[in-house]
């Protein structure tokens, strides 16, 4: 425990002495550390995009207008059932009447055509929803399954609106997982470079107490208390950047929050509120290992000599 207050406190002073190299150290930190929450932010509005896209597709089931209530009960268990489904909402045969003639409110000639039949010609019906897009094709293969519901003259099913959506649903699952791919190697392009401009900028810093560590060196000091102190400053270079990141973010993300929500789809300042602790965790993580490795490396150049 002595060894490494003295390691703390070496840390510690070496961060105070270097003044602005340590800042700039600091700076380049903080740059690398809002690309990584830049990202984090990113990935959340993908995936918030994503999923209001992946909401507004389902796959309709269309029961016959002599459909019993009990079958079609009996159906929407047996699908609510099936690991892929998310949701299964039925929609009454009334219900169904009411919605179609509010969506054509302004179309007289097909209210007067459906006040002329005198009966509801429309049959109840299930919205399904599968937790993942690709996962509808096994949806509709159950439905054409040999089922004594969903087959044969006594089917109570009269369609399914798969094979019109298919191109729809097939494209759709294209982009997400394009989109996806595409994220993660931005995602890994930036950070790699932001790295490599940090570990840069710490080993310049480093540079400078090259003559401290030869001297420590030749008095006998171990790899780990040379090492150490280094380490210590570069993890406070990691937590300083880590405040400066989350401070400067809190009026960037109001900013966005108040005028760019329509055009994200979402806010990501409620998003930056709601979830601090989490992103926070991950800056806060990601700044004092980065410096922790970083300064641990540019030091190993000069413990083996």
């Amino acid at each position: 425990m002595t060894e490494l207050k003295r390691i703390i406190k070496a840390g510690s002073i070496n961060f105070t002495r270097n003044g602005t190299i340590s800042w700039a150290a600091v700076l380049m930190t903080t740059i690398t550390l809002s690309v990584i929450a830049t990202l984090v932010m990113l990935q959340a509005v993908l995936h918030f995009s994503l999923d209001q896209i992946k909401d507004k597709v389902d796959v309709t089931v269309y029961f016959t207008t002599t459909a019993p209530e009990d079958q079609i009960s009996s159906l929407k268990s047996l699908i609510e059932n099936l690991p892929e489904v998310e949701s299964a909402t039925y929609v009454s045969a009334e219900d169904a009447l009411k919605n179609f003639r509010e969506r054509h409110k302004d179309d007289y000639p097909t209210i007067q055509a459906l006040d002329e039949i005198g009966e509801n010609p429309l049959g109840a019906y299930l919205n399904v929803k599968a937790k993942e897009v690709s996962q509808y094709e096994s949806i509709a293969n159950f439905l054409k399954s040999d089922n004594a519901l969903v087959s044969g003259p006594s089917s109570i099913i009269d369609k399914v609106n798969y094979h019109q959506n298919k191109l729809v649903i097939d494209r759709l699952n294209g982009i997400i997982d394009g989109a996806q791919k595409l994220g993660l190697i931005i995602t890994l392009i930036l950070i790699g470079i932001s790295i490599i401009i940090t570990f840069s900028t710490i080993r310049l810093a480093i540079f400078t107490s090259k003559e401290e560590i030869g001297v420590m060196r030749l008095v006998g000091a171990s790899n780990m208390r040379i090492r150490g102190p280094f380490m210590i400053e570069g993890a406070i270079y990691g937590f300083t950047a880590t405040v400066i990141t989350m401070l400067i973010f809190w009026p960037v993300t109001a900013w966005l929050g108040r005028n760019m929500s329509s055009f994200l789809g979402m806010n990501l300042f409620e998003y930056y509120k709601s979830n601090l602790v989490q992103i926070g965790s991950i800056v806060l993580l990601s700044g004092v290992i980065l410096g922790m490795i970083s300064s641990s490396l540019a030091v190993r150049k000069y413990l083996n000599k």
